[in-house]
């Protein structure tokens, strides 16, 4: 089914919803394709199309509130088994091909404060961020129902891919006026950003991608949720909540747990993709903030790995209780893991659709849902 704008919206915020949703949020891992295909899945299979997933027509907003460089990325060598590069922040950059969809960094344009007034300029605001036929043509399509997704810097991603995950953690103890002028200058930037935009369409959701978390917690606390991260937040979502933006999405996998509540204070009211293996249930979770907080994702993808009787245990225990009813997209915490069977795959979908009331798969299109 494709929902509409507000469909879509009224469901992820608890106000209304003519059925559950599901959908896949990412798609496949690289070389399950041509796994399935070995198995005899057809090309809707492996393409999605046959699986009649659910999907919102969105569109990104067509304005860059992230790091303006004018570094021309490009390739430096390429092997059997990898390639290497340097990318738009100058960073040289590893991509291992056989299994990776995206570059790992070998090295970082800031080392500290120097290095930050030096790069700083890529975050000012310039009239070149901002699309504006792209603009005009979006403000057609929202009338139409298109949904309208604006994107900021993460408050933790961001300042990581200019120093690297160590050098933050230690930043935020040894230098904690440069971050603090960090997010304060991406935040005066977007707000710059958007009241522009909004000359032009309504912003719906917010989209914020953190992946701060792995398995035994994040890697910024509390604390520095508190101190760095949530004031930028707040100085970013509360103009655009006063002109009715609705959804303040955040993207972080692992476990979240011990700063969820931080950052509902600072807008926060969708989460995903809520991966079960690293501790974050959603039906725990829905259990504890009720309507404070939607959910996309929290179907354990490793469940597909194993019997078929491990699928219906998690659908079972998934597609039931108080995540029914709004505020929930159900699907699998990340990519289509390699490993899991298309006759794994295939069940999952159907007995999926029949825990949740919803008719059986017609062909569609796959459309991407993390956002």
């Amino acid at each position: 089914m494709l929902w509409t704008r507000e469909e879509y919206l009224a469901h992820m915020t608890f106000e209304s919803s003519p059925r559950e949703m599901f959908c896949e949020l990412f798609g496949p891992l690289v070389g399950l394709a041509e796994e399935w295909r070995a198995q005899g899945a057809s090309e809707d299979e492996i393409s999605l199309r046959a699986f009649g997933w659910d999907g919102v027509k969105y569109a990104w907003a067509p304005a860059n509130t992230g790091a303006r460089t004018l570094i021309a990325p490009r390739v430096l060598e390429e092997t059997a088994t990898h390639v290497y590069s340097i990318d738009a922040m100058g960073r040289k950059m590893q991509m291992c091909k056989q299994s990776a969809t995206l570059p790992l960094p070998m090295s970082y344009p800031v080392a500290g404060p120097e290095d930050w007034e030096r790069v700083r300029h890529w975050y000012d605001f310039a009239a070149e961020r901002i699309d504006l036929e792209a603009l005009k043509r979006l403000r057609t399509l929202q009338k139409e129902g298109t949904l309208v997704v604006a994107s900021m810097p993460g408050g933790f991603d961001e300042p990581r891919a200019l120093m690297g995950e160590e050098a933050l953690c230690y930043a935020f103890y040894d230098e904690p006026e440069m971050i603090r002028d960090m997010l304060g200058h991406m935040a005066s930037t977007c707000l710059k950003v958007f009241e522009r935009v909004l000359d032009f369409v309504a912003i719906d959701v917010l989209s914020v991608h953190e992946d701060m978390a792995g398995k035994t917690g994040p890697l910024a606390g509390s604390r520095q949720v508190r101190e760095f991260i949530a004031p930028y937040y707040r100085k970013v979502w509360e103009p655009l909540k006063a002109q009715g933006c609705r959804l303040f999405s955040q993207d972080s996998d692992g476990n979240m747990t011990s700063v969820i509540d931080d950052f509902l204070a600072a807008g926060v009211n969708c989460m995903y993709p809520a991966e079960p293996m690293a501790g974050m249930d959603i039906r725990a979770l829905r259990r504890k903030y009720g309507k404070r907080l939607a959910f996309k994702g929290g179907i354990d993808k490793f469940a597909l790995r194993g019997s078929l009787a491990d699928v219906r245990r998690e659908l079972e225990n998934k597609m039931a209780g108080e995540l029914l009813g709004g505020g929930t997209v159900f699907a699998l915490d990340h990519r289509i893991p390699n490993g899991v069977p298309i006759e794994n795959y295939r069940e999952y979908v159907r007995l999926g659709r029949e825990l949740l009331g919803l008719p059986p798969a017609r062909p569609a299109g796959h459309i991407r849902m993390a956002f």
